[in-house]
């Protein structure tokens, strides 16, 4: 994505938070019962933020690659934008900063699988800046994807994405009790990585494909949602061990900010505990036959889901 490419997306995701705002919502008063737009009127956000009509018109079309913090700060404040999207938003204006290519695999942060190793208990999982999976520990890998070789992210040509897999593989559909709720996030998430790394061919590519074959792809994707992988509790229903509730919690790490372990737990003494237990028994037989196997060169079975590039 080019500067120019990142101008149009800076548009886009202006209009698409005024139409979300209504005159009385910011205090306004709405003369006539007619309005050829929904949400605020351009005038009328420019207003909002202090600037002139003429500016904001020209920042909105891609024609204003110059916008100062303060204007930045002034829309994101008459537009009332929550975090995620205040920073996404100075992101898109200033594209210059974050395009940098990247083609190189990316690598596993130090230290990363040690402590998914030390955490066997609970599903563990390391994503990369486009959400492919660089590691998981045994039980992140019998939850998520049992169904693919565990050994998968350790080559990178093989690495499972779970976004993609979010929208194109029916074991990961049905894993997940509120799938339309997971296709939102998904897709808030990979906005946010779009603006942060807009020349990165392989997100690109990735982009591109969920858009061709996966119609909820490009309506979400079309919304202009933002958001950081949250913390939340999630329901999920497992093909072995049956319905649990666990809770997300993403660790951001200071010495891999492009990298996130994302780890799964349940309450302590509930039936999600007890089912997150015979998981782990589960796969502690077959997961060692399968690594003995994919040690040895066995081939494994994959489903209809396009291999993540690194």
């Amino acid at each position: 994505m080019d500067s120019q490419t990142a101008q149009t997306e800076l548009g886009e995701f202006l209009r698409s938070r005024r139409a979300r705002l209504q005159p009385q919502d910011a205090g306004l008063v709405a003369y006539g019962t007619r309005r050829r737009v929904p949400g605020l009127r351009r005038e009328e956000l420019a207003q909002l933020a202090g600037v002139s009509i003429q500016y904001y018109t020209r920042l909105e079309q891609g024609q204003s690659r110059s916008a100062s913090e303060a204007v930045l700060e002034a829309l994101a404040d008459a537009l009332r934008l929550d975090e995620a999207e205040r920073a996404h938003l100075h992101v898109l204006a200033r594209p210059s900063g974050a395009a940098r290519r990247r083609s190189a695999p990316e690598r596993l942060g130090p230290g990363l699988r040690q402590l998914l190793d030390a955490i066997p208990d609970v599903p563990a999982l390391v994503l990369g800046r486009r959400t492919d999976v660089l590691a998981w520990n045994r039980l992140g890998h019998a939850l998520f994807a049992g169904h693919l070789d565990q050994a998968a992210p350790d080559r990178p040509a093989d690495r499972p994405n779970l976004a993609a897999m979010v929208f194109l593989d029916p074991h990961t559909r049905e894993l997940f009790v509120d799938w339309a709720d997971k296709t939102r996030e998904a897709v808030a998430h990979l906005r946010v990585a779009a603006a942060r790394y807009p020349d990165d061919p392989k997100l690109t590519s990735l982009l591109g494909e969920l858009a061709v074959r996966s119609p909820e792809f490009s309506t979400l994707w079309a919304a202009h949602q933002v958001r950081e992988c949250p913390y939340l509790e999630r329901e999920y229903h497992h093909p072995l061990v049956g319905r649990m509730t666990l809770s997300q919690q993403p660790l951001q790490l200071p010495n891999a900010p492009q990298q996130r372990v994302m780890v799964y737990t349940a309450e302590p003494g509930s039936p999600s505990e007890a089912a997150l237990r015979l998981l782990a028994s589960l796969a502690g037989g077959a997961g060692g036959a399968a690594g003995a196997g994919a040690g040895a060169g066995a081939a494994t079975a994959r489903p209809p889901v396009p291999d993540r590039r690194a």
